[in-house]
């Protein structure tokens, strides 16, 4: 029998709805309609805000990561949750390592798929592991990493920190007015961002300030005999010797500086903002005096935020104090915090444009606003070695 058009038409119609049907109720339609389901679940159901935290707990940074790390998780036993929702810290050590940071971030990213970012400790670490962060468009607040570039040009890294321009200026004006120094001599570590930097900077103002640079000499990561370079150093007759160094390496340069009777004195960064400087270097650390982030457990009229954080703290951890790391730490926490219950949001892109707008906020380390360059304007403090402990002697703020 000869079928009409008509007829052929309805047939492939009919026909093709039945593919359809087949195709959407076979095992891969079910499976691809079950998992679009259970995305769309995730997304709406998700009761967790993970915050990522890629610090060096191994290498030669261990023990300032350590000390950031202990901030982050004592701010996040105080505030776990956000917007009503729990709040996971998933770990990373970037062991010290710039490829090791980078990693850490791209996993962070990758497999956890983490709201928001924390760390590091080190400015080269944290420079490469901002790119990642930079490139995934996941925002990044940094610790105590105060090298310039670690924010310059970037939509999503911030920082909670002082940048070294204005540390190694207040460095200079303490060198000039409190300890009377005309002339200064630098030891840089060279292969280290932050170290080269900081000296730059402490340079420029010094200079620019009627001082006069007498000696500059480089030494190499991992180094441990100075001798050399301080021989040189000590016949110059600086009033100061200024080193932007870690503080293992700044302890033994100190300890051979005295034992090659140097007399002069001797200033350094926040780097060296660490409890273990005396036990390595002793009397040599005696009068030494650095630039730090303004919290110390003992500094005078402490803010409210920071009594409450030195109680919490040594209610925590009664056999150890609390020190500027660590509350840089527990800062950049909070300050993430903060942003999303300001975007009341925890989108990446939304805590983003948060952090950006960050005013007068209230933390351990003072009052920090993000500026432009997504850097925090904040006060700077100067410590000193006295009777073998860490005094804290001013604030300095930022101009």
């Amino acid at each position: 029998m000869k079928l009409s058009k008509k007829s052929l038409v309805a047939f492939f119609v009919v026909l093709i709805a039945i593919c359809v049907a087949l195709f959407y109720f076979s095992d891969f339609g079910f499976k691809k309609l079950a998992t679009q389901s259970e995305t769309d679940s995730a997304v709406s159901s998700s009761d967790t805000v993970k915050i990522g935290v890629y610090l060096p707990v191994t290498g030669g940074n261990a023990i300032g990561g350590q000390l950031e790390l202990d901030g982050v998780r004592l701010a996040h036993k105080e505030a776990p949750t956000v917007l009503g929702k729990n709040v996971e810290i998933v770990f990373v050590d970037n062991k010290s390592d710039k490829v090791e940071a980078a990693n850490a971030v791209k996993r962070l990213v990758n497999k956890d798929k983490v709201n928001a970012i924390i760390g590091t400790y080190g400015s080269s670490l944290a420079m490469a592991g901002g790119e990642v962060a930079e490139s995934a468009g996941i925002p990044m607040v940094g610790t105590s990493c105060t090298n310039p570039l670690v924010t310059m040009g970037k939509k999503y890294v911030f920082r909670v920190c002082f940048i070294d321009p204005f540390q190694g200026a207040g460095a200079a004006a303490f060198a000039k007015e409190e300890l009377n120094a005309q002339t200064a001599a630098c030891l840089i570590e060279v292969t280290e961002d932050y170290s080269v930097g900081l000296a730059s900077f402490f340079e420029r103002s010094f200079t620019e300030n009627g001082g006069t640079i007498v000696a500059k000499l480089n030494y190499q990561k991992g180094d441990q005999d100075f001798t050399a370079q301080l021989t040189e150093i000590i016949s110059k007759n600086p009033d100061v010797l200024y080193i932007p160094a870690n503080f293992a390496e700044g302890a033994i340069i100190m300890r051979q500086a005295r034992e090659l009777g140097a007399n002069f004195n001797i200033l350094g960064g926040d780097a060296m903002d660490n409890p273990e400087i005396v036990k390595i270097g002793g009397d040599s650390v005696e009068g030494f005096s650095y630039t730090t982030f303004a919290y110390a457990p003992e500094m005078p009229n402490m803010s409210p935020i920071a009594t409450k954080f030195t109680e919490n703290w040594k209610e925590a951890h009664p056999d150890k104090d609390p020190n500027a790391l660590t509350a840089c730490g527990y800062d950049s926490y909070m300050l993430i915090l903060d942003a999303i219950k300001r975007a009341n949001s925890d989108e990446p892109e939304k805590i983003t444009e948060a952090l950006a707008a960050t005013e007068n906020f209230p933390g351990v380390t003072g009052n920090t606003t993000i500026n432009d360059s997504h850097d925090a304007e904040k006060s700077v403090g100067i410590m000193q070695i006295k009777d073998g402990e860490r005094i804290f002697l001013t604030v300095v703020e930022p101009k």
